[in-house]
């Protein structure tokens, strides 16, 4: 999932540093939503239920719990912890909550990539069609990134926001599931569609969370392990799903498209898992509420379509980078598989593994490189790295017979960093109370690139081959980093704080703050 939230893409950014608090949805499907840490109060329970649960988090709060105490005080004390809001551990039960919370989603985004040759053949369609799986789910987003943060603040809340999202993922899995099923490729369509309703809104509402809970504590580690479990998903489904359908085809006795929804159902269990994740969240927010007169988070997204007349021209240049850049990463990655085994020679599970190695990377990578340009600054010139090194990894893929591991681990180094410098930089030329508009702005496009690229790369790949396919994505990285060196050039011109070090930008602050 794009980044875009998924990457925020599906696309989200967890070295944010001093602006994660107005930032804090950058983390997800490159392209991600945006949590400004903007929180409403709650209703409380009654009283007496408050002090009655309070007391049972005190250490001889009852006679009972008087007697567990003396009788295991090590393991009492571990339990009170884990029961009590207040405390690390309890905060650690729902840090992990919220990292699953997402790992349904992101699993189940990749299945087509996954799934490549055995959609195509079992289904009988061409590549244009089968790209149309990922074009369907990027269509509902590009209008729901303005309006999910408003969905969860105003009409839902964040715990039923919640849920309601997570059931629109588990429903567009099954729905897509069944399309494989009964042979309707059509419904495999509606259930992406529906997929892509709950699946970026559900990246905005576990920002929220974090922030709910992490505010000013572990906010930007907590961003990181959500993003790392995101990607975490993402590998697992590439190198597991297809190992999968052979399971699930030696047991029918033959491969077909009943299999191939067979697969995809397995693959929704962990929709359903996540599921589950929201409900247990639900439960312990509201708890901690009543305990702690906590008080239930928001988004804090303030959409003002209007704020688009205003926007500078550093932004738009952020927002063609944005888009020329990640539609030459997610597309390619959902045609990836049939490309190494066909160029390359690769087996299935080796094309699935290579495949998978950018998410692998971006895992591990993202929070260090997030705390890279938090502590350096200079963030045009870490993008202007990361398209570099994107656009060389491209051009070693299309003309040369290298390794691809090479120009894949390039990927992923390259991919893992733009996250970490880009996104961040909204912050730095909007004011904050246009910072929801320029947020849902970016991911609209980035949602509405991917939609139409995902279905022009299908029909070069149909009429033209792979190589034609590597030259159109080389093109768009060359216009991200024509943009970047514009930026860089407007930056420059007009005295701006891009390319900042971070010591510079310390400086600046405190003598505004004077």
């Amino acid at each position: 999932m794009s980044v875009s939230l998924r990457d925020l893409p599906r696309r989200h950014v967890s070295g944010c540093g001093h602006v994660s608090t107005v930032c804090s949805g950058l983390w997800q499907r490159l392209p991600p939503g945006v949590a400004l840490a903007v929180i409403s109060r709650s209703p409380a329970g009654s009283m007496e239920e408050e002090e009655e649960e309070a007391r049972a988090l005190l250490p001889g709060g009852s006679d009972e719990a008087g007697r567990d105490t003396r009788a295991t005080p090590a393991a009492s004390g571990a339990l009170q912890a884990l029961c009590d809001p207040s405390r690390l551990a309890h905060r650690l039960v729902v840090l992990l909550l919220m990292c699953f919370l997402g790992f349904g989603s992101y699993f189940c985004y990749d299945n087509p990539a996954a799934l490549q040759i055995q959609v195509k053949r079992d289904m009988q369609v061409n590549t244009t069609k089968f790209m149309l799986l990922y074009a369907w789910y990027s269509w509902p987003n590009v209008v729901l990134c303005f309006f999910g943060g408003f969905l969860i603040d105003r009409v839902f809340g964040i715990r039923w926001g919640t849920i309601i999202f997570s059931c629109f993922v588990c429903i567009g899995q099954v729905v897509f599931a069944l399309g494989g099923i009964f042979n309707a490729f059509w419904l495999m369509e509606l259930g992406r569609f529906v997929f892509g309703i709950g699946g970026e809104s559900l990246a905005v509402a576990q920002n929220t969370y974090a922030v709910s809970w992490f505010k000013g504590k572990e906010l930007n580690l907590v961003f990181g392990l959500q993003l790392s479990m995101a990607r975490i998903g993402s590998t697992v489904n590439m190198n597991l799903m297809g190992w999968l359908y052979s399971k699930v085809a030696a047991s029918l006795g033959s491969a077909g498209h009943t299999t191939l929804g067979v697969t995809l159902m397995i693959g929704g269990i962990t929709c359903i898992l996540s599921l589950v994740c929201a409900l247990a969240l639900a439960y312990l927010d509201q708890r901690a509420e009543r305990i702690l007169h906590k008080e239930q988070g928001k988004t804090g997204e303030v959409i003002k379509l209007t704020d688009v007349k205003d926007f500078s021209l550093p932004l738009w240049l952020i927002f063609i980078i944005c888009v020329c850049y990640y539609v030459a990463i997610f597309p390619f990655i959902g045609l990836g598989k049939v490309f190494f085994t066909e160029k390359f020679g690769f087996s299935s599970q080796a094309a699935s593994a290579i495949n998978s190695i950018v998410y692998v990377i971006s895992a591990p990578m993202s929070p260090i490189f997030g705390l890279l340009v938090d502590k350096t600054g200079k963030n045009i010139i870490w993008v202007l790295c990361a398209v570099v090194t994107t656009l060389a990894s491209h051009v070693m893929l299309a003309f040369t017979l290298w390794n691809p591991w090479i120009a894949m681990c390039l990927l992923g180094l390259s991919y893992s960093l733009l996250a970490c410098a880009l996104w961040p930089m909204v912050a730095f030329v909007v004011p904050e109370h246009q910072l929801g508009t320029a947020y849902g702005f970016m991911q609209s496009i980035q949602n509405l690139g991917l939609a139409v690229i995902s279905i022009i790369a299908g029909m070069i790949l149909d009429t033209r081959g792979y190589l034609f396919l590597e030259v159109f994505f080389i093109a768009c990285v060359s216009l991200s980093l024509l943009a970047v060196v514009l930026l860089y050039v407007v930056n420059r011109a007009q005295g701006g704080n891009l390319n900042y070090s971070a010591k510079k930008r310390e400086e600046t602050k405190l003598s505004h703050e004077e």
